[in-house]
């Protein structure tokens, strides 16, 4: 009962911020239609941000806590989960940039930062399905998982540290949003980050019960 609350509350979430984000928030005079794909890059890009951080807690408990296998489960749910959101924000944001910029890639700051990223996470999941095995597999993903976290800060500042194309929405000056547009913002944030959750929690289930299993098997050989 309790497991399919967050995922009824997650959906009833999502309808709303599509009203929100479809009917509530005005048309941007510029761009038109096409500027609404800002409420959804920007709650994948923070929330992938969100999930790498995840990887990064995860992984400084599987060496505190000697490899322990329900950290580094929750580190692999937050990769998986983070790497999806990231390619998901880097495919939008090409969307919006082929209207915006009128190209749908340039090398800005933060386009680069998060593209590097993105493989990085994707090497560590690489990494991870290897299938090597074993505690040093583990300690070796973990020191991975800890060491791609410094690629995450850059992205946050990039747009802020070297000149950039990219909007900072939230910056020391006014972003420039219209009180209907920073509303919808904060509700397809709060619908996003609770899909995240969802999506975090049925992974690290799914990821513990296989290791589970791995383990059952194995000692049954």
């Amino acid at each position: 009962m309790c497991r399919a609350i967050l995922p009824l509350a997650t959906t009833a979430a999502m309808l709303v911020a599509q009203y929100f984000i479809w009917v509530y928030a005005p048309e941007e005079m510029t761009m038109g239609l096409v500027q609404k794909i800002f409420y959804i890059h920007l709650p994948l890009a923070w929330w992938a941000l969100v999930c790498f951080a995840g990887v990064f807690a995860g992984s400084i408990m599987v060496l505190v806590r000697n490899n322990h296998p329900a950290w580094d489960a929750f580190a692999a749910a937050c990769a998986e989960v983070g790497v999806l959101l990231c390619g998901l924000a880097l495919v939008t944001g090409s969307l919006w940039a082929r209207s915006a910029w009128n190209t749908w890639w340039t090398w800005d700051p933060r386009l680069s930062t998060a593209l590097v990223m993105w493989f990085v996470y994707a090497g560590y999941l690489i990494l991870r399905g290897s299938g090597l095995g074993g505690a040093s597999s583990t300690r070796i993903c973990a020191v991975l998982g800890i060491i791609a976290f410094l690629d995450v800060p850059l992205v946050f500042f990039s747009a802020r540290m070297w000149r950039s194309i990219h909007p900072a929405v939230f910056a020391s000056q006014s972003g420039g949003l219209e009180p209907e547009m920073l509303v919808t913002v904060f509700v397809s944030l709060a619908a996003w980050g609770l899909l995240t959750l969802t999506l975090v929690l049925a992974r690290w289930r799914i990821v513990r019960y296989q290791a589970l299993m791995d383990e059952i098997t194995l000692l049954g050989h």
